[in-house]
């Protein structure tokens, strides 16, 4: 069983990953391109855990020893130990399949790469490696330490001793629910989901109701906890885009195309509650 996790990227999801991996009692290495944003990641795990301990969720001596277990860095040969790598940087292809030709040259020869991609399908980000078998997709979902749910994606070369380690990994040591997704653009929670954000979205561009009656409708009317364009701010809208880009790109169904109201956004640098303002203000 893995013992020593690498995660690269130190945003929001990376954050999260890293943190549930400490909590089980495994070494983490959080790698970020900025040295500064690795430690910045640290600080934010902190907070997080401290707002553990005030829910009673752990101790204080559960919390110093997850943070303890968590080493920031700017330098990606620190994680030539780990044994099980899992990239969570921002949804953009391009970006991620540099990473992992990356992650292939510095990798122990024995170590899983997994992805936290939430749309782009596993099988091109293994075909940038020369170890298509030790890829694999394991998609958290946000707020990582609170969501219980993770998906398992097997792409066609996947080996099934990987999917098999990376299964009982997430469920028996992280202590979350696993579900089976195919390789397929968006997998079984955002082929769902992104849809009906889009649709949120283009109900509100073309003015046919305000944003508040929009997510009261469903908050009120279908029982949702959150409505869908508040949700869409929690996700990032820059995320909810790249997402929908992916699974037009893959089924070229309209439904999940982002719709104008949406780049414009995104364009603008108004992502939701990461940049303070989206759909409704944060500031």
């Amino acid at each position: 069983m893995f013992k020593h996790i690498g995660i690269v990227g130190a945003g929001q999801m990376g954050r999260g990953i890293a943190e549930v991996c400490a909590r089980a009692g495994l070494a983490v290495t959080l790698y970020d391109i900025s040295h500064d944003a690795a430690h910045e990641a640290l600080a934010a795990i902190h907070a997080s855990l401290a707002r553990a301990q005030q829910r009673g969720a752990i101790s204080a001596a559960a919390r110093e020893q997850a943070l303890a277990a968590i080493e920031p860095t700017g330098d990606i040969a620190r994680l030539t130990d780990a044994d099980l790598l899992i990239e969570a940087a921002t949804e953009r292809e391009e970006l991620k399949l540099a990473l992992f030709r990356l992650l292939d040259e510095v990798a122990a020869p024995s170590a899983v790469l997994a992805s936290n991609t939430s749309s782009i399908p596993i099988a091109r980000l293994a075909d940038a490696t020369r170890c298509p078998d030790r890829v694999v997709g394991l998609h958290f979902f946000n707020p990582v330490p609170l969501m219980p749910l993770v998906e398992v994606i097997r792409a066609l070369r996947t080996s099934e001793p990987t999917e098999t380690a990376v299964r009982e990994f997430a469920a028996d040591v992280l202590g979350k629910t696993v579900i089976t997704a195919q390789d397929r653009a968006g997998f079984v929670v955002n082929a769902l989901l992104v849809p009906y954000l889009l649709a949120a979205v283009r109900m509100l561009g073309s003015g046919q109701a305000t944003a508040e009656d929009i997510d009261t409708s469903m908050t009120s009317g279908c029982a949702h906890p959150m409505g869908p364009l508040h949700l869409a701010d929690l996700i990032g809208l820059d995320t909810v885009a790249a997402i929908g880009e992916a699974m037009y790109d893959e089924y070229r169904e309209p439904l999940y195309a982002p719709p104008p109201l949406l780049r414009r956004m995104v364009s603008a640098e108004r992502l939701g509650r990461k940049s303070r303002q989206g759909f409704y203000d944060y500031g």
